[in-house]
């Protein structure tokens, strides 16, 4: 899944959270959240959310059980494994703490939520956000002009699996995979490994050409699956790899026309290099 960190301020308080496309949700850290509610530093907030993890499994509460953990950057620079709550959850989490600034940290959270949802109403707000972030960047206007047209397909695939009956982060991270497999003949994590990415996206890492036949295969899928009546997984799954075989084809049909590969293992910093026509 796509996931954009970023940190948010309340008060003077950091709170480190991450934006998920393909679910259009907030994951918020645990203990930073804690921390604000608490007024404690950040090696007492982790003890005290330790505590309190205990105290809800004891009552049979599915809070706990339902939180996820993501990678996010730590105070001290390095990536940790991070307990995070949804927007929902955090609202049920601070009914199990008591704090005074529980109705200040309910509005803030409605006013994050409403940054996406001003997007949603007027998309030219999350376009013109995109486009500043590439430029500054160092991408090219052709290649951010493809990424942008990308998104859009992306979300129409989503959207489709979702009214298909796809449900779960782990659902579209498996159909992608297969989707990217069938087209490029790569799953995404070689496809990864291929480009030296770790935990960087890879449409960002994405020449012209691949953005182009990635999207024909979501697009492709997209309209397939729509021409269906039948709902569930397996059904999805059928469209996702007629679609990635329609996008395979055409890799071929120019790979044996120009004699190149299409699939590459160039990065970012070297698909920008490229672009501005520097070695």
């Amino acid at each position: 899944m796509q996931q954009n960190n970023e940190l948010k301020l309340f008060e003077d308080k950091k709170i480190r959270v991450r934006w998920d496309e393909e679910q259009e949700e907030w994951y918020f850290s645990v203990v930073d959240v804690v921390s604000v509610l608490t007024d404690n530093d950040y090696q007492k907030s982790r003890n005290y959310w330790k505590w309190l993890k205990n105290k809800l499994n004891e009552e049979g509460s599915e809070l706990v059980s339902n939180t996820n953990q993501l990678k996010m950057r730590a105070f001290d620079g390095k990536l940790r494994d991070t307990d995070v709550m949804t927007t929902e959850q955090v609202l049920r989490l601070i009914q199990s703490i008591p704090s005074k600034k529980a109705e200040p940290f309910k509005l803030w959270l409605a006013q994050v939520g409403k940054e996406r949802i001003d997007e949603v109403y007027d998309p030219e707000i999350a376009i013109n956000r995109a486009l500043d972030t590439y430029r500054r960047k160092g991408y090219s206007e052709e290649w951010i002009n493809q990424r942008l047209k990308t998104i859009d397909i992306r979300k129409e695939f989503t959207d489709e699996l979702k009214e298909k009956g796809i449900s779960s982060s782990r659902d579209f991270a498996i159909l992608t995979n297969i989707l990217t497999q069938t087209w490029s003949g790569y799953s995404v994590k070689q496809y990864k490994n291929l480009k030296g990415l770790k935990k960087e996206n890879l449409r960002d890492n994405m020449t012209n050409m691949e953005l182009v036949l990635n999207m024909l295969a979501e697009t492709s899928s997209t309209e397939i699956s729509k021409s269906k009546k039948e709902r569930g997984f397996k059904e999805v799954e059928d469209s996702v790899k007629e679609g990635g075989i329609i996008a395979r084809t055409a890799r071929e049909q120019l790979e044996r026309k120009t004699g190149k590969k299409v699939v590459s293992d160039q990065n970012a910093n070297e698909i920008r290099k490229l672009n501005s026509g520097k070695e």
